[in-house]
């Protein structure tokens, strides 16, 4: 769709990359959208960045967490959001992952009713992989996506696909390759913006969207943002003024203490919030990086049963239904497991109680990382949860307050659970410098949340010192520069993704690791090194 020219500032926008067959994704008149996108949004996307620096900046002082006393009448006042779109109305099974060619006709093959198309964290953001995603995201809106493998297997969509849902990078991520009058634009708004500007006609024409998910939101002022975003976007497109809808990824502790605030910001566009666990148990790592009364057990302990992980699902399902908002449930990581029968059963088996869990809790749906998890999730929902959605499910029963929300839990630190936070960081990382984003370890597909989580446990139970196993042998540098010398070696003799990378990744985990401060993002120091 051609944007109106008079619409458009013809000043400087450079891009910093080859572009040879990306010609008609990077036209003159997209780069041109993009750079009102950010003309508009570059000075307070960067005052939003400064606050979550400020906010961080009191916890690390003794400050926790709290709802907002000057937004008590959003909470407490009587609203909803929009009228939800039909496309959109039944959400029990969503699948997730990267914007790879084969993979996304797979995805939206897979029975799912949603497919999360991810520029985020599933996706190693360099030029190409960003641009290559643009290009089969177009082809599936416009209905020639298909796929020929090295073996000769053919790829298409077939019929009744998944409904698409893009999820664009997190506020704080850049683009390097693209800068406006100088400055680098946000990668959220390149994502963000291609997409819009290729398919937002085709996709309204259709009933199916525009539709996207925002994640590592911290604040409703975030999400206002976005609001905004979306509002220029459609005008510059002639969209009629709410066309774009959004589902809010709650993926930040901050963010937890906000979710009425977050929906009203957005509550023209807003269809639901989604409990990001993955990422959120990672924010919790991150917001109390000072407070050594707040660490967590081995990763593998910090499951959605537990008090605080819990409350904050509830919470958020409460807040929903209340607004009239979908409650979207987390993501199931396991993936097949082939020639172990016992092992794959064990493993479907987790993920049919974690799905229980979440449809008798009330949630309107949830999320899996791979296609052969759909049926089994699939079967839950539509045995437990007749209608559509489950809106009517107030849960009034529910009283999270600010102490529940930020209880840490129960549990130990293992000589295995550290090793692999080191393994899982190092392998993940390795491979994300490759150019992956979505990597499959020990039976699970990992992106970069796990990541996240793996590398800030290790520089937690190492700067608080004093720390001991549960046989009470001592946590050291020691024993980490060990673990991370033994699995770089492994990984670099190994055939696994991201052994050409693993030096690279060890150097960089290793710094970040001993650095005095917890870095806020892995994928901050590492774009720096991606090609």
């Amino acid at each position: 769709m051609a944007v109106p020219s008079e619409k458009l500032v013809s000043r400087p926008v450079q891009v910093h990359a080859h572009t040879a067959g990306y010609a008609d994704i990077l036209t003159p008149e997209a780069l041109a959208f993009l750079a009102r996108l950010h003309r508009f949004a570059e000075p307070r996307r960067q005052e939003l960045l400064q606050a979550r620096r400020q906010r961080q900046a009191r916890y690390d002082a003794g400050v926790l967490p709290d709802f907002r006393p000057d937004t008590r009448d959003i909470r407490e006042g009587e609203w909803t959001v929009a009228p939800i779109p039909a496309a959109l109305q039944d959400r029990r099974v969503e699948i997730t992952g990267p914007i790879e060619r084969k993979m996304i006709i797979n995805a939206l093959n897979s029975g799912a009713k949603v497919f999360m198309a991810d520029f985020e964290d599933s996706s190693a953001p360099s030029f190409a992989n960003q641009l290559d995603g643009q290009i089969n995201l177009r082809d599936a809106v416009n209905g020639r996506l298909a796929y020929r493998s090295p073996e000769g297997k053919d790829y298409r969509v077939g019929a009744n696909p998944a409904v698409l849902v893009i999820r664009p990078r997190g506020w704080h991520l850049p683009e390097r390759h693209i800068t406006v009058d100088g400055e680098t634009i946000a990668g959220a708004l390149v994502d963000f913006g291609l997409f819009a500007f290729h398919n937002a006609g085709a996709l309204h024409a259709s009933d199916r969207g525009p539709y996207f998910y925002l994640p590592k939101l911290e604040a409703m002022e975030e999400a206002a943002l976005w609001n905004e975003v979306m509002a220029l976007a459609e005008d510059e497109l002639d969209l009629p003024y709410g066309t774009m809808k959004a589902t809010v990824l709650i993926e930040t502790l901050p963010a937890v203490f906000q979710m009425h605030e977050i929906l009203h910001a957005l509550r023209e566009r807003a269809v639901g919030l989604n409990c990001g666990r993955w990422d959120y148990i990672f924010s919790y790592l991150k917001t109390f990086r000072g407070h050594r009364d707040r660490l967590l057990p081995d990763r593998g302990q910090v499951v959605m049963t537990v008090p605080f992980l819990k409350a904050y699902s509830e919470l958020l399902i409460q807040t929903c239904h209340r607004r009239g908002a979908f409650a979207m449930g987390g993501m199931a990581a396991q993936i097949p497991i082939k020639n172990d029968d016992e092992a794959n059963d064990q493993a479907m088996a987790k993920v049919r109680a974690d799905k229980l869990r979440e449809v008798q809790a009330g949630h309107d749906g949830t999320w899996v990382a791979h296609p052969a998890l759909v049926p089994v999730a699939m079967e839950i929902f539509d045995r437990h949860m007749s209608t559509p959605n489950q809106l009517h499910v107030k849960r009034d029963d529910v009283h999270a307050d600010r102490d529940t929300l930020i209880a840490p839990c129960c549990g130990t630190i293992t000589r295995a659970g550290f090793d692999n936070n080191v393994e899982v960081a190092l392998r993940y990382t390795a491979a994300w410098l490759e150019g992956l984003g979505c990597v499959p370890i020990h039976n699970l597909m990992e992106d970069a949340a796990t990541a996240e989580i793996a590398r800030a446990q290790l520089w937690q139970w190492l700067h608080h010192g004093d720390l001991d196993f549960a046989d009470h042998a001592p946590i050291d540098f020691a024993l980490f520069d060990h673990a991370l010398a033994t699995h770089t070696h492994r990984l670099q003799e190994s055939t696994l993704p991201g052994a050409r990378r693993a030096i690279d990744a060890a150097r960089l985990l290793s710094e970040l690791t001993h650095a005095d401060e917890l870095g806020n993002f892995l994928t901050l120091p590492a774009y720096e090194q991606l090609a």
